[in-house]
Formats: C-alpha cells, sequence, structure tokens
C-alpha cells in the first residue's frame, strides 16, 4: 500500500501543478453540453416523466468521467513510456506491478472523480436536481476506475501517439454518443441496441441515471461496471508485467 500511496501522491503532486489546465480542458465540452440542454432544451421538453435535463445530466456526467479518467491515465503513461521514457524508472524501481498498476489506476480515476463533482455542481446551478446518494457515487467510481483501468492497458498496448488517438475516435468517441448518453437505448433498431448494451458507458449512463432520478435500483448494471473494472484492471496488471 505504501508503494501504491508513493504513485498516486506522484500524480496528486502532477495535478497540482496543472490543475487549472485540467479542468478547463475537462470540462469545455461538458459545460457546452449543460448550456444547450439547460437554456435551450432542457427546461421545455418532458422526457420519461421528467425534464431532459435531468435526464441528460447523468449521461453527461458518465461521458465525462469516461473521457477525463481515461485521458488521465492512457495519455499520461502513453507519452511517458514512448516520448519521455519515464516509465522505465518505475519499472526498474522497487515497486511491485501490483502497486503500480493500482497506483497509476487510481490516479485516473481521482482525476475523472475531481471533474465529475464539478459537473455535479455546475448541473446543480443550471437548475437539475438530481438524487446523489452513496450509490450514485459508487456507480460513478466504478466508470472512473475502468476507464481509467482502459486507459492504462491501450497506453501499455499502443506503441505510438497516432494509434493512441485513433483508439479514442473509434472507441472512446462513439460511447460518447451512442451509450445512452442523450437518449435512451432502446430507441435504437434492436440489432444495434443489443450491441450498446454490451458497452461499459451504457451501464454507467444507466445506474447514474436510475439513482439520480430515483427509478429503481441499477443492480444489473453496477455488477457489470464491477465486473468490467475487475477486468479492466487484471487486463492492465498483466500488459504491464509483459512491459516488464
Amino acid at each position: 500500500m505504501r508503494d501504491t500511496y508513493t504513485i498516486i501522491w506522484r500524480e496528486l503532486l502532477l495535478l497540482r501543478k496543472k490543475l487549472l489546465r485540467f479542468f478547463a480542458s475537462s470540462l469545455v465540452s461538458p459545460l457546452l453540453f449543460l448550456t444547450a440542454f439547460g437554456w435551450g432544451l432542457g427546461r421545455s421538453i418532458q422526457f420519461g416523466g421528467t425534464s431532459y435535463l435531468e435526464f441528460v445530466v447523468p449521461g453527461i456526467l458518465a461521458m465525462s468521467a469516461m473521457n477525463s479518467s481515461y485521458n488521465a491515465t492512457g495519455m499520461s503513461l502513453n507519452i511517458s513510456r514512448l516520448y519521455f521514457k519515464t516509465l522505465e524508472e518505475f519499472l526498474v524501481a522497487p515497486i511491485s506491478t501490483w502497486s503500480l498498476t493500482l497506483g497509476n489506476v487510481l490516479g485516473g480515476c481521482l482525476r475523472g472523480l475531481l471533474s465529475s463533482v464539478v459537473i455535479l455542481v455546475l448541473a446543480h446551478l443550471y437548475g437539475a436536481c438530481l438524487h446523489c446518494d452513496l450509490w450514485f457515487f459508487v456507480a460513478l467510481f466504478l466508470t472512473c476506475f475502468l476507464f481509467s483501468a482502459l486507459g492504462l492497458v491501450a497506453a501499455m498496448v499502443i506503441n505510438s501517439h497516432e494509434d493512441m488517438a485513433r483508439f479514442s475516435t473509434f472507441v472512446i468517441l462513439p460511447m460518447s454518443f451512442l451509450c445512452g448518453t442523450f437518449f435512451q437505448v432502446d430507441r435504437f433498431p434492436p440489432v444495434v441496441a443489443k450491441i450498446v448494451q454490451v458497452l461499459p458507458l451504457t451501464h454507467s449512463a444507466i445506474s447514474l441515471r436510475m439513482i439520480a432520478l430515483e427509478a429503481g435500483f441499477p443492480l444489473v448494471s453496477l455488477l457489470v461496471l464491477a465486473a468490467y473494472a475487475v477486468f479492466f484492471f487484471w487486463l492492465g496488471y498483466w500488459v504491464t508485467l509483459r512491459v516488464e
């Protein structure tokens, strides 16, 4: 645990040095969506018995948590591994692979949670009334954790910055718009809906939305998120061992 704490502390020090840039870059898209849906569509359209603003905020939150967590781990590690070569210093240091993996994943998770909390505050200022209990933050943590772990896997496997950008274009970007962030998944054709329902961001949006709108307890979606989190973390640990 001491080794893990060391990795997390390093991430916190780096975050402190570029805190304003981090928040500015991670909040531009969510702020634009909140402005469009909050001042434009959100107050005038009813969707599923609630305002569209309150319907869409959990989806925007899930999307932002995914992007912030993935980029915080994936882009940073890929650059440090291929360009600065600083990852090699950690690999030869007396730190276990488990601690290195867990520390990096939790560091990216923390950044995702920080940006998500800011979005929650902004959503409240825009007039969204959401129910945020412990399970809401559990779903948010699982979302940040699994996409931070996915970023670690991508950073360790992909061997160029251009391919990292392509991975984001073909994997992360489609999930941002198709996984129930702005509308319900059942509006797709049945075949497409079944494919989209397998993706992790879909279950993140479902979990956050059901809890925030008090529409039931999303047990299945939470279990799916937990399974994805365990799988991506194990995969990240395995690919880090291979790099060593």
